[in-house]
């Protein structure tokens, strides 16, 4: 994929070909990690029930994936649902289940002509049996797939993960003085992949919700906003162009700041 496959997908002269023309192809961030938020207060402005906030936010999900794909993002990692999820009430789950089910199979044609691949992290061995078929039917059909890796974090909690890391270190029989930062990173759920050069989140919240701690640990955070449902192109090529306009440290002092301080 690249700019020229996005711009062939936007209307012509709609304001989308402006933003995405803006972009710099070769200052993409590699991997881009989203949550997910405010379906339940789009839909309480709306005088909805919640759950149509969550069928809602399905389309925003198609944009933002198709658009990624199509720009040449690496990897895009979407926060579906925490583990501390399953504290809303019963029928809300059960209806986000059905959901995913269904957004699994009306997408599978898209993610095989984008070539993408789907994966998905978490706990995922605690989800329904007929969830953990859909979710491993999809992986294994999008499996051969090499373009774009999709991340879907399922009953997930970024405090679990490490947990789960340690776990399988010591497993694994690596001794304690045998670990480090690059090893360990290869028993997180994300092993392999680009630590996420930007966060986005959505709905104006401040906080990054237990997601992806180790992995986010400097990444750009941008926030907006706009409520989950009504995230489209335009607000990820906003989100990316914002993050092109920083300068990234690493905990260091940026070139430009260093050539200040020399003169």
């Amino acid at each position: 994929m690249s700019l020229e496959s996005l711009l062939a997908w936007i209307p012509d002269g709609h304001p989308d070909q402006h933003l995405a023309r803006e972009v710099s192809i070769d200052r993409l961030p590699a991997h881009v990690a989203i949550i997910m938020d405010g379906n339940g207060r789009w839909a309480a402005g709306r005088h909805l029930p919640r759950v149509e906030g969550h069928r809602a936010g399905i389309e925003a999900v198609r944009s933002t994936v198709e658009t990624a794909a199509r720009l040449g993002i690496r990897v895009l990692t979407l926060y579906a649902f925490s583990r501390e999820n399953w504290k809303r009430p019963p029928t809300e789950v059960s209806t986000l289940m059905r959901l995913l089910k269904r957004y699994l199979r009306s997408e599978l044609n898209a993610l095989l002509r984008n070539d993408i691949r789907f994966n998905v992290i978490g706990r995922t061995d605690h989800l329904a049996g007929d969830i953990i078929d859909e979710l491993s039917a999809t992986t294994a059909a999008t499996g051969g797939n090499q373009g774009m890796v999709v991340n879907l974090a399922l009953n997930y909690g970024g405090r679990a993960e490490i947990v789960d890391a340690a776990r399988r270190a010591i497993e694994a029989g690596v001794a304690p003085d045998e670990l480090d930062e690059q090893r360990f990173a290869a028993f997180l759920y994300t092993a392999g992949q680009p630590d996420p050069d930007l966060l986005i989140r959505t709905s104006g919240e401040m906080r990054v919700s237990n997601f992806l701690l180790w992995q986010i640990a400097y990444a750009e955070i941008y926030v907006t906003d706009t409520y989950w449902p009504d995230f489209r192109r335009q607000h990820l090529l906003e989100a990316i162009l914002a993050y092109q306009k920083r300068e990234r440290r690493y905990g260091g002092i940026s070139p430009s700041r260093e050539a200040a301080g020399a003169r």
